[in-house]
């Protein structure tokens, strides 16, 4: 009989009985949450439906947003530019070619202004994929929001403000791990006076699986950095069970059914132990992980891309039935460019009729008890536990890292994959079997080039009709914090509110902190 096994390595048997489903019965919101972090689950409240997007200006992403939002999308979810997820500004040289095109252009409050204008912060949730700079891109946000007339106890979202996984697989890092610890620190305890409401993190395996992971690294090293994380929050002098209560993850839905939601299942429950036995969390709302999920973007193909909706569809599926609180569908363009409005309005009918057709809503956990999903979810379980115990053995995260074993991980288990398919032995269909031979003709997001000069022109204006003497105190406020141990977003927030730019704040901190080379880890 031929051998079955998942990208992890985990061997399929032929059938699956009583025998093999091992492991806790809880019931949804019981600890350790296996079967969901909430008793009703999606009975009580749907899942979020936050399409991702950003591209060109803040304009052009404003009337995208809204576009969403009157078909029924229920959060907003942003994407920013290489130039501002690297601190640079849009009339940096180092941003000429990159200005609005894997995301929306921010440089200054002007901008976050324009994003956000006729949107009513105060009704919906948002999610800012922001890394580095993210203390500069929330603080934007609040400061919309205050003139608005919205408190920041009213905002509802997630800043990613994940930097490890930026070393160990995306690369969108600026500054040293440990100084950038400090910032992901500093917003912790920011948020939890100003902004009480705000998921301060959202601990990303989504990218260490499209880095080339497989589902036990994806959880293992996630939930591994999400470790790192507490401990530094704890050596601050923050409170576990308060943080705790407003971390989330972000986890990728990638193409094996059945293992994306044991995957989902394994990760809360490990995540559990972890909270209440080695970091001493009592708050229930503290140990249940709660996480968004994005259907898997290297998964798709450039070849018969409409059979990408499939692949959406399955993963966004799998998604649900392992309890998401959120929900990302990518378009079925996008392995070619950004998604066009079609392929967005696709992507969100693909959520609303997990929703509203297929009975998505109509029960927590509907494959829990299934042997297989059971024998899967322990097996995932077991094989993360081993890695965060050999992340253990080094020092930790930020010490794997530094050292490069994390990075090591995923680059063979990339290789591997890699290499699976070139031989056939996995297959891709529409790639390497099942192959047409005339490409298909599909629609393309086009960019308008002018749009970068007129980003350069408006981050000049900004420049020029601010008041020069207050924006040139406030960056000096923010050096001299950035010299001592106290919280450094109040400063920031002030050269923010005197119209300095994402990259000048960061060029202070570059000055004084370096910035990273992986090439001497």
């Amino acid at each position: 009989m031929d051998r079955r096994e998942t990208d992890s390595g985990i061997e399929i048997a032929p059938v699956y009985g009583a025998d093999d489903a091992t492991g806790p019965t809880d019931f949804p919101g019981e600890f350790p949450f296996t079967r969901g972090p909430y008793p009703d689950m999606y009975r009580g409240r749907p899942w979020t439906m936050r399409q991702y997007a950003g591209f060109a200006s803040a304009e052009e992403t404003n009337a995208r947003f809204r576009y969403l939002l009157d078909r029924g999308q229920t959060g907003l979810s942003i994407a920013f530019d290489l130039p501002t997820q690297l601190g640079y500004d849009s009339d940096d040289p180092l941003a000429a070619g990159e200005v609005g095109r894997t995301g929306v252009a921010i440089d200054s409050l002007a901008d976050m202004e324009i994003l956000l204008a006729g949107i009513p912060l105060d009704e919906v949730s948002t999610s800012m994929t922001i890394n580095a700079p993210a203390p500069l891109l929330l603080l934007l946000y609040a400061l919309v929001a205050e003139g608005q007339g919205v408190a920041g106890a009213e905002l509802r979202g997630t800043v990613q403000n994940d930097i490890l996984k930026e070393y160990v697989a995306r690369g969108n890092y600026i500054f040293p791990p440990r100084p950038s610890m400090r910032l992901t620190t500093d917003l912790f305890g920011y948020c939890a006076e100003r902004l009480p409401g705000w998921n301060t993190i959202s601990i990303s395996g989504y990218h260490i699986r499209e880095a080339g992971a497989t589902a036990a690294q994806e959880l293992g090293f996630t939930l591994a950095n999400g470790i790192a994380y507490c401990e530094a929050a704890i050596a601050a002098g923050l409170s576990v069970d308060d943080f705790g209560a407003r971390l989330s993850f972000f986890f990728n839905a990638h193409n094996h059914f059945f293992q994306e939601v044991a995957k989902f299942r394994a990760a809360r429950r490990l995540w559990a132990e972890i909270m209440r036995d080695r970091l001493g969390a009592t708050n229930p709302k503290a140990q249940a992980l709660r996480f968004h999920a994005q259907t898997g973007g290297s998964t798709l193909t450039a070849q018969q891309p409409e059979n990408n909706v499939v692949r959406v569809a399955i993963q966004a599926l799998s998604a649900v039935c392992g309890g998401a609180q959120s929900l990302h569908t990518n378009g079925f363009d996008e392995a070619l460019a950004l998604p066009t409005e079609r392929s967005a309005r696709v992507a969100l009918r693909t959520q609303q009729i997990l929703a509203e057709e297929a009975g998505g809503t109509d029960t927590a956990d509907p494959l829990g008890g299934a042997w297989f999903i059971e024998a899967l979810t322990s097996e995932l379980e077991d094989r993360a536990r081993e890695l965060i115990g050999r992340i253990d053995d080094l020092g930790g995260a930020v010490a794997a890292i530094e050292a490069g074993w994390m990075q090591a991980q995923i680059e063979e288990s990339a290789f591997a994959y890699t290499a699976g398919v070139e031989s056939g032995e996995r297959v891709i269909v529409g790639v390497n079997r099942y192959v047409e031979d005339d490409a298909e003709e599909v629609e393309l997001h086009r960019v308008d080039p002018a749009t970068e000069r007129r980003q350069r022109e408006r981050t000049a204006r900004v420049r020029a009709e601010r008041d020069g003497a207050r924006a040139g105190d406030a960056l000096a406020e923010v050096r001299r914090v950035a010299q001592t141990e106290a919280n450094l977003l109040p400063s920031m927030r002030e050269a923010l509110r005197a119209r300095c730019t994402i990259g000048e704040i960061c060029d202070v901190l570059r000055e004084l902190w370096g910035t990273h080379d992986s090439r001497r880890t």
